[in-house]
């Protein structure tokens, strides 16, 4: 049926295809694709066009579930691409090879798997859209993305089908694991919002069929749908589960220098918990170092690290109007308001309480009905580098370093090519190409 992926194309793209959605397919994501990345050697393996991994990088299993690998078969400028994710990754390359897209699709991966419909996902889904995409007979065209999650289920692959043109929708989805489909959604009907759903039973039937809305990711609606009363529904649901707790957990952040310097006004939104742009950044320095001794002590190690110049501490006050200010104590009474900071010193002070803090003061929305000591939050840094100089992104790189060996954060970073990988130890570096 039209508007799918076709059966049997490696990364759910049609061969020949450029990222368009094609016709003749059952709208499903495609069977047999392994989906891997590229093969590893101890330089490094380059493919043109792909991702290259330039850096150790062990999957890891465990209790906690986290994405371990993310794929772009055809979204924006990639094509094929395969990013694996370590606890510490590094995504390298120069202006116009996709960083900052890969980081999108992640943080859009996240949304959906929070519930979150497509039109509020994807407010421009034609850029995601590859450029040199055809269009079918019918003027349909979309893009593809996926994820693999490590965790108590196993390893669970998710692939999915959007189509942004003339129409968003999706078109097809699958959960897999160890090569059995548990979940599997295809457009049937383009005149009807709804997608044939199907998932694994084990029972009597072998599959249980239902429609599902073409707005929303399938996976996260599993829970609401299956009763888990066979085996083979338990399966699905722990994996639906699985994937869902891992990409809910994600906060993306690009700290903006220029919304931080001032006063953070009384009843601005936030209400403590930190945004991505770190805009409210005086207020969720206020809260965190009445709430935690211990963790605020670590932030001003980390900011002496990373500042030129004395830090005894870093101070946030009320003023009588409700408003917070944030300083850095300088001592002998010296005090430096954020104001009077640089770009860089602003992004590095921001990016270091991101890592020593947790979801319950980032503006997160992690599974409530989990135990935080099972997820894992997810920090993604579109421009980790960008404004810090050689000290700062290297004490900066330290410290993600020793939170991301603790197993409850990991951290995706965009950065510059001319970012040397030495300088972050024990960092996975994936490089791309324009």
């Amino acid at each position: 049926m039209p508007g799918g992926v076709p059966s049997g194309s490696p990364g759910g793209v049609a061969s020949g295809s450029s990222g368009g959605v094609p016709s003749g397919s059952s709208g499903g994501v495609p069977s047999g694709s392994s989906g891997g990345g590229p093969a590893e050697s101890p330089g490094g393996v380059h493919v043109t066009g792909s991702p290259t991994v330039a850096a150790p990088w062990p999957p890891t299993g465990g209790d906690r579930p986290h994405v371990v690998e993310l794929r772009l078969s055809a979204f924006a400028g990639h094509r094929g691409a395969v990013i694996p994710l370590g606890p510490l990754t590094l995504v390298r390359g120069p202006s116009g090879s996709g960083k900052s897209s890969a980081l999108r699709a992640y943080e859009a991966l996240a949304r959906l798997g929070a519930g979150t419909e497509l039109a509020e996902v994807f407010d421009d889904p034609v850029a995601c859209v590859p450029e040199r995409a055809r269009a079918d007979t019918q003027r349909r065209r979309g893009f593809h993305i996926g994820c693999s999650v490590d965790g108590p289920a196993g390893t669970v692959r998710l692939d999915l089908a959007v189509q942004a043109e003339p129409e968003l929708r999706v078109v097809g989805e699958r959960l897999t694991r160890d090569g059995l489909v548990l979940l599997e959604t295809a457009l049937r009907d383009p005149e009807r919002p709804v997608v044939q759903a199907a998932w694994h039973t084990a029972g009597t039937a072998p599959v249980t069929r239902a429609p599902m809305p073409d707005d929303r990711l399938g996976t996260a609606l599993v829970p609401l749908r299956v009763a888990g009363s066979t085996e083979g529904q338990r399966l699905v649901l722990a994996a639906a589960e699985q994937v869902v707790v891992a990409l809910r957990s994600a906060f993306a952040c690009d700290p903006r220098p220029g919304r931080m310097r001032a006063p953070v006004p009384a009843g601005r939104v936030g209400s403590g918990r930190l945004l991505g742009g770190c805009d409210n950044l005086a207020e969720v320095l206020w809260r965190t170092r009445a709430e935690c001794a211990v963790r605020h002590a670590a932030l001003v190690s980390a900011v002496r690290d990373g500042f030129a110049g004395p830090v005894a501490d870093v101070v946030a006050e009320e003023a009588e109007d409700g408003a917070v200010a944030a300083y850095v104590d300088r001592g002998d009474g010296v005090r430096t308001p954020l104001a009077r900071l640089g770009d860089g010193e602003l992004r590095y002070l921001a990016l270091a309480l991101v890592l020593l803090t947790g979801p319950g003061v980032l503006a997160v929305d992690p599974a409530a009905e989990v135990p935080q000591a099972c997820q894992t939050l997810t920090v993604l840094a579109d421009g980790l580098d960008h404004r810090l100089d050689a000290r700062q992104f290297r004490a900066l790189g330290e410290l993600a370093a020793r939170t991301c060996a603790r197993g409850h954060i990991r951290l995706v970073g965009a950065v510059g090519d001319g970012v040397t990988a030495g300088r972050v130890t024990d960092a996975s570096v994936v490089d791309l190409e324009p």
